[in-house]
């Protein structure tokens, strides 16, 4: 048994991470949060603790009085509204400095990114600047989970998910897709419930390699639409925007993005999806690691991209429909 603490336990993917962490049973785990949640404390059962990221004294000696054996980070790697960066740096070297802490698990989640990739997203020279201090560090054991696309934005509200809607690719409730690219190159998917499983199961380990890649499944844009249009019992309205017009920051709008501009306006929308999609092309989201952590945990059974869909969207078959 360690004590874990997730820094940005409170929501989205840190919470699914601790949820997991709590199921095992086996670990003591805290949340690392900017602001009190008492609230959020009582239904997890889990204390929630305060904390000032950017005080590096203060969060190490805090580390050291929880006794904090494991750090994983679930914090935003994006630039905040007024161009603030986020705190990675500052945790990452107050779990170096503590006297207790061992390890840290690095935020970055999704798929590895190339000093190319840098300067086209605030959040890919975050992620790089974090790894290179990762790697400067005296006293940690570090890893870095790579898990593809979230599959759970194909699966809202239905399938349980404490990550916020998104529409890209594919606008299952509108009966809608716009393809990235040629939608043939091979994308892997993962539940943010499964990466969480594997985190948890992680903590196990003896030995952590600097790079932990997991998978859901894997399949083309291109064959995830053939699986919702039959899922669906109905044909799409399909529209592929090239590389040459996502490069350009121009995608076509979705009706399920709509919703989104209250949040991110539709130009800074229409940009990340259009890199995004270069990516998707490029075949950074098709991870081939010399493993998966699948393999060390088979007990673990990750959703495949079509029991996702027919959980979330398969109605009753009705014999006049066809």
């Amino acid at each position: 048994m360690v004590i874990v603490a997730v820094a940005g336990g409170t929501g989205h993917l840190g919470r699914t991470i601790v949820e997991a962490i709590i199921a095992t049973g086996k670990h003591e785990v805290k949340v690392l949060s900017r602001t009190s949640n008492p609230e959020l404390e009582t239904m997890l059962g889990v204390p929630v603790i305060p904390i000032d990221y950017l005080d590096v004294d203060s969060l190490t000696k805090k580390l050291e009085d929880l006794g904090i054996h494991t750090v994983v980070s679930a914090l935003s790697n994006y630039d905040d509204a007024k161009g603030n960066r986020p705190p990675e740096l500052e945790l990452i070297r107050a779990a170096d400095a503590s006297l207790v802490t061992k390890r840290m698990v690095a935020s970055r989640w999704s798929a590895p990114y190339s000093d190319g990739h840098v300067g086209q997203v605030s959040s890919v020279a975050n992620i790089q600047n974090a790894q290179v201090a990762l790697q400067k560090t005296s006293n940690l054991e570090y890893t870095a989970f790579y898990s593809g696309y979230f599959l759970d934005y194909w699966g809202l509200p239905v399938v349980p998910s404490h990550m916020p809607p998104f529409t890209m690719v594919l606008d299952i409730a509108n009966d809608s897709a716009v393809i990235l690219g040629s939608g043939n190159v091979p994308v892997t998917f993962t539940h943010t419930r499964d990466t969480a499983k594997f985190v948890a199961a992680s903590l196990d380990l003896d030995k952590w390699d600097p790079e932990t890649y997991v998978m859901g499944d894997k399949m083309t844009f291109n064959e995830a639409l053939h699986l919702a249009e039959d899922v669906k019992r109905t044909k799409f309205s399909v529209v592929y925007d090239s590389v040459e017009k996502l490069k350009s920051g121009q995608t076509t709008e979705l009706p399920g993005q709509v919703a989104l501009y209250s949040i991110l306006p539709k130009e800074i929308l229409q940009y990340m999806i259009g890199v995004h999609g270069v990516w998707f092309e490029e075949g950074v989201y098709n991870l081939k690691p010399v493993r998966f952590l699948n393999e060390q945990f088979p007990q673990i059974k990750p959703i495949k991209v079509k029991g996702l869909l027919e959980q979330a969207w398969k109605k009753a078959h009705n014999p006049l429909d066809d």
